[in-house]
């Protein structure tokens, strides 16, 4: 056998054994909460790790992908089975919306009406529509980008009245903590968060982008629909020469 054939069957093996670990802890947290497994996406966060793995993720039945620089999108995503679905979920320059809106079927975040008013400029000229969501700073850190609550309920009404992003909901990165239950209260605020926005726009919401590797299962109890997975599917991701 030849040493890259060996390696991408343990590659494979690899990432079945945490797929299913990850799948596994999904349906414990619904069945926790009285939750259909099936209302979980699993959005694999393949930042970092090249083609040949998201080949092997689609191989296993993985469809959604999230990727968080728009360089290594460009190479990756022609180089991909084309059953693989593709998230945006890193902070987006407004210079780059143009290739934001040609590569990905979701933007999942949005943080300004200034990046919204571009990403409707460049959704114009290539005639077609964003699915968006809204990323929501919950917990007020500096680092983090994302509006904070009170202002994304006072510009609402402005964002949704860009005729080429359709809002499907919301999304948050909680603050980083060896303790996932720590995580609980930003998660629980941004499901209340969303219930507020619904009633005021009359439509609802149903998107909820919350929980990663360690926190997935507090995310889940608390209402996410998609949680984003990387390092609990992939390993730890390849560390890029400087």
């Amino acid at each position: 056998m030849a040493p890259g054939a060996l390696s991408f069957h343990t590659r494979a093996v690899t990432f079945a054994e945490n797929l299913a670990q990850v799948q596994g802890r999904i349906a414990a947290a619904c069945g926790r909460v009285g939750r259909d497994p099936s209302e979980v996406t699993l959005l694999a966060v393949s930042k970092n790790h090249p083609a040949a793995a998201v080949s092997e993720a689609v191989a296993l039945g993985v469809t959604w992908f999230g990727e968080s620089r728009i360089q290594e999108a460009k190479i990756k995503i022609p180089a991909s089975p084309g059953r693989a679905h593709w998230h945006f979920i890193g902070h987006l320059q407004s210079n780059k919306a143009r290739e934001a809106v040609a590569l990905f079927e979701m933007i999942e975040s949005l943080d300004s009406l200034a990046l919204a008013a571009e990403l409707q400029r460049q959704a114009e000229k290539q005639a077609k529509n964003v699915r968006v969501l809204a990323e929501i700073n919950v917990a007020g850190e500096a680092s983090k980008f994302g509006w904070n609550p009170a202002r994304f309920l006072e510009e609402l009404a402005a964002l949704n009245a860009f005729s080429r992003l359709e809002l499907h909901g919301l999304m948050t990165v909680a603050p980083y903590s060896t303790d996932p239950e720590r995580a609980r209260p930003v998660f629980r605020r941004l499901r209340e968060l969303r219930e507020q926005a619904s009633i005021q726009l009359g439509a609802p919401l149903p998107v909820l982008s919350m929980g990663m590797s360690g926190d997935l299962e507090v995310a889940i109890e608390e209402g996410a629909t998609v949680v984003r997975v990387g390092t609990a599917l992939f390993g730890e991701r390849p560390r890029k020469e400087e």
